[in-house]
């Protein structure tokens, strides 16, 4: 019996569906496990623009800092394409205040669900990888970072900056997780033509030294990304920097199926163990697709990416192993009965609701 604080921070259009589904999960896993969740929550992204009585980013921050997770569900929308402040600047912000540099991101074909992948079936049967992505520092943080105008028409410039710590720290969490794993890593990076790669390249061979048991190799991004495509199952662990992590983890993620089927956790570092067992981490968990405002308030969302990553909660930041190994197979059994939300079900097949989809996944971990 344990006690957690959490806090919620939904956003915009199918983030609010989603977290709370993600919530009802947690109760129940409450109630089945005796734990005792509380939650605070607050608003971020375009909401928080449209309110102005919203609380400020260090106010939030401030929450964010106190509670032990945060569950965050999607920010942004066309509606503030225009907005003086973008609202992707919450997240950004948040994994900077709370050093959360390594974002990690599982690629897995549940059984049953090949057919929902756009790439043939007999490349995606066993896919099963997850990708590092290093977060806060790299392109999105880089200075200099400004728009101007001359003469010659408007220009801009954002910096690739990296420093040998902030590779070696995401580096050393590949590898530890590797370990756990098939041992194998995949570096990513563009070191044939970018300095910041080959200082990146250097620095994993150097870490790789460290960690004699696991295998390392490096592939370029671009063909790193064919490769996805054509032998997705040929990978483990992937480590890339921000800017080739954000756009290869998407383009794994349809691999799936679906962006809605899969979660993210954004840690300042793996848990060590310590004293006998695993000490907990203070992370950020979310899916990873977006607001997706066409079908906002339907109870057309996929629940799953949120309620998994709500999972990796209850494992890295509550340190519930168990818990967590629950709401898996709960979410892999509710797939197996054949359940599909909109996004999952065939031409012609009927589909779950939001509720029903969240219902099924509570229902099978009451049952555990």
């Amino acid at each position: 019996m344990a006690t957690f604080d959490l806090l919620v921070l939904p956003g915009d259009g199918i983030g609010v569906e989603v977290t709370s589904a993600a919530q009802r999960v947690l109760d129940t896993v409450g109630r089945r496990f005796k734990h005792t969740f509380r939650s605070a929550s607050a608003a971020v992204g375009g909401v928080s623009i449209d309110n102005p009585g919203a609380p400020p980013r260090a106010e939030t921050t401030a929450l964010a800092r106190k509670a032990d997770a945060v569950l965050f569900g999607a920010v942004g929308g066309p509606k503030w394409d225009d907005a003086p402040v973008r609202p992707e600047a919450a997240i950004l912000g948040l994994r900077k205040a709370l050093g959360l540099f390594a974002n990690i991101r599982p690629v897995k074909i549940f059984p049953g669900m090949e057919e929902a992948s756009p790439v043939k079936n007999d490349r995606v049967n066993g896919v099963d990888l997850i990708i590092i992505r290093e977060l806060t520092g790299g392109l999105y943080y880089g200075k200099p970072k400004r728009r101007w105008t001359t003469k010659a028409g408007r220009q801009g410039v954002d910096a690739m900056r990296y420093s040998e710590r902030e590779v070696d720290r995401i580096m050393r969490t590949a590898f530890e997780l590797a370990r756990t794993r098939s041992r194998r890593v995949t570096s990513v990076d563009k070191a044939n033509v970018l300095e910041v790669s080959r200082m990146w390249r250097e620095v994993a061979n150097d870490v790789a030294k460290d960690y004699p048991d696991v295998t390392l190799e490096h592939q370029l991004v671009d063909s790193c990304a064919m490769l996805l495509v054509t032998r997705p199952a040929s990978f483990d662990v992937l480590v890339m920097g921000n800017m080739f992590g954000d756009i290869l983890s998407d383009e794994a993620a349809v691999i799936t199926g679906s962006l809605g089927m899969l979660p993210s956790a954004s840690l300042a570092g793996l848990p060590r163990s310590g004293g006998g067992r695993r000490r907990a981490v203070r992370g950020l968990y979310e899916p990873i697709h977006g607001t997706a405002p066409d079908i906002a308030g339907q109870s057309k969302a996929n629940p799953l990416g949120a309620i998994l990553s709500a999972a990796f909660m209850l494992q890295y930041s509550f340190g519930l192993a168990e818990e967590a190994h629950v709401v898996n197979a709960a979410v892999e059994g509710a797939l197996a009965e054949g359940l599909r939300t909109a996004d999952l079900a065939p031409a012609g097949a009927r589909a779950v609701s939001t509720e029903q989809m969240t219902d099924a996944v509570a229902a099978g971990v009451e049952a555990a």
